[in-house]
């Protein structure tokens, strides 16, 4: 498959985990790939997965969406996380385009994911929406291990409201956190809040492309 221009493609690849798939939102002139992942309880589809697929190949920046084996294969829930990162360790050398390094992104167990992986893989950096710190009520389970594991520059875009984890609750590291105010778990905004879900993604996706434009290009 070609991945110069500007038009959608799609692409499979084969993993041991399964067939994932990519979709390819192309940027001219660009400057960098991100890769981003989706969460456990939804595809690509998602309403800042599409927004950053949309809006960053302006900044020149292309992205790449992925889905993991089994959604593809159409089953409802996730595997264990080992298998998520094999599927994604799979799929890695697809997102490779020459010249090009690659920040690895997710929302949720996507972001997991790509902590988790992102040192091992060379990636540039690290894109965490909406990272789970721990499950809804249970703060105790915290996994900020991955996060702080990640050992490379690491944004964090948090919904001030997610039950995941608010962004106070973060611990201080080599990262940076973003927060989407009265955002939930997938940055809904309540009717009553000072601000729409469109707003709400427009300052998400001018986070990203503004810390994409800071990373040191080598």
């Amino acid at each position: 498959m070609s991945r110069t221009g500007t038009a959608q493609r799609t692409e499979t690849v084969e993993t041991e985990a399964g067939v994932a798939r990519i979709t390819w939102h192309p940027a001219r002139e660009a400057r960098l790939v991100l890769a981003v992942g989706h969460g456990a309880g939804g595809g690509i589809e998602a309403g800042d997965l599409q927004a950053l697929a949309a809006v960053l190949p302006g900044h020149r920046v292309t992205v790449a969406l992925v889905e993991q084996p089994w959604r593809v294969a159409g089953k409802r829930l996730a595997p264990a996380p080992r298998t998520l990162d094999t599927g994604w360790r799979g799929l890695w050398p697809a997102l490779t385009v020459p010249g090009l390094p690659v920040v690895a992104g997710g929302r949720s167990a996507g972001a997991r994911v790509a902590c988790r992986t992102a040192k091992s893989l060379g990636a540039r950096a690290v894109l965490a929406l909406s990272f789970p710190l721990h499950p809804p009520g249970r703060p105790e389970k915290s996994r900020e291990d991955e996060l702080l594991g990640a050992g490379v520059p690491t944004l964090v875009v948090q919904g001030g409201r997610d039950p995941f984890g608010r962004p106070e609750e973060f611990p201080a590291g080599g990262h940076d956190l973003v927060e989407v105010p009265y955002g939930d778990h997938g940055f809904a905004v309540p009717k009553k809040a000072p601000l729409t879900r469109d707003q709400a993604l427009e300052l998400l996706t001018g986070a990203v492309a503004g810390w994409l434009d800071r990373l040191p290009r080598t």
